[in-house]
This record gives structure tokens, C-alpha cells and sequence, in this order.
């Protein structure tokens, strides 16, 4: 994405650079208000170019930090009060509180989860777009309702998942979560 960046900068400096020499009277209209024109447009690019970083790099520090270490209280810094959160099963939750209720049973069986590598990692706009790559053990019990358990297997597991976000003010509005339960199941089962 730098790259990019730097590249769509020259080629707008080096289009600037040959409209400022160019004649005016070469049949090119107005050329310093195509060269505003063009300028201002590069400089929204960089702008939200630069707001897209800030969401992703926030996304890390959600994802590395306070998610694999169970940082809940430092949720606030990149989600909205009142977020909105969609799950692969089609529920959903709204506010921080429900959501870490709803991120907690991993480490109950699993205490040693953690999101490990963000291998691709996108946005457009208000929106982001994160695979994760997800770890970890079933060393404990897993609760499976009614006051039931499933006995630990102790077998590793490494699952993808997805996260699109939607930003406002620097925080997450809305968040839809994709990952494969069946796939987690076949890795930790006996």
C-alpha cells in the first residue's frame, strides 16, 4: 500500500510538473485549475489513505493485544459503545459488554488462544476487511450446555477467520465475524 502511495505521488507530482510547463495557450483550458483540481484530489487520496492505516493498525493492536491477552477493558479504544456484532451463526449483540460475553468461552477450553498473523488485511472507506490467523489448545474443559462438558484433547488448533469492520469517529460501529466452527470441531476432537 506505501508503495502505491508513493508511486500515485510521483506520477501526480511528475503530471503537475508537466502541466505547469505545458503553454497555456496549447488548447488545454484552464491548466492551473486542473493541476488544483488534480492536487486535491491527491490529497483526499492521502488522507483517507492515511485514516485506512490508522483503522488497520488499530485492528492489530485489537487482534494481538487485547483480544489474545484478554485485554476487555481496552476494547473501548477501538470499539463504539454501542456495536453492533455480527456472528458466523447469524446472531448478533450490541454494546462492548455482550460482545466480550460472547468472546470469552474460547478461553474457557482453550486459554491459550491468541490471533497470531494478519495475513491479509485491506479497506476502502469507512470499511476494513481482516483474516486472522487464530491458535491454540484444547486443554480444559469445554462446556457444551445443559451442565455438560466435553473433555479436553489436548490437540492444538489453528483456524482463519474474518473481520470486516465499519468505522466511525476511530472506532468500530459494526463488526461481522466469519470463521469455520466445523473446521475448529474436526482439529480438537478426539
Amino acid at each position: 500500500m506505501k508503495k502505491f502511495t508513493f508511486f500515485l505521488s510521483i506520477g501526480a507530482s511528475a503530471l503537475l510538473l508537466w502541466i505547469s510547463c505545458a503553454s497555456p495557450n496549447s488548447g488545454g483550458g484552464d491548466w492551473k485549475a486542473k493541476a488544483d483540481s488534480l492536487q486535491a484530489k491527491l490529497d483526499q487520496y492521502e488522507k483517507d489513505q492515511q485514516q485506512l492505516n490508522t483503522y488497520l493498525t488499530r485492528f492489530d493492536s485489537l487482534d494481538f493485544n487485547f483480544y489474545s491477552h484478554q485485554l476487555w477493558d481496552s476494547l473501548q479504544i477501538s470499539h463504539a459503545n454501542n456495536i453492533v456484532v455480527t456472528y458466523p451463526d447469524g446472531h448478533q449483540t450490541t454494546g462492548i459488554p455482550t460482545h466480550i460475553d460472547e468472546l470469552k468461552p474460547m478461553f474457557v477450553f482453550a486459554p491459550d488462544t491468541k490471533i497470531t498473523a494478519h495475513p491479509v488485511k485491506f479497506g476502502s472507506g469507512k470499511y476494513t476487511c481482516v483474516i486472522g490467523e487464530m491458535q491454540g489448545t484444547f486443554s480444559q474443559p469445554m462446556p457444551i450446555g445443559g451442565g455438560k462438558t466435553m473433555p479436553p484433547t489436548g490437540k492444538k488448533f489453528k483456524l482463519q477467520m474474518c473481520t470486516v469492520g465499519e468505522w466511525k469517529d476511530g472506532k468500530m460501529v459494526a463488526e461481522t465475524l466469519f470463521w469455520d466452527n466445523a473446521a475448529l470441531m474436526k482439529q480438537i476432537s478426539q
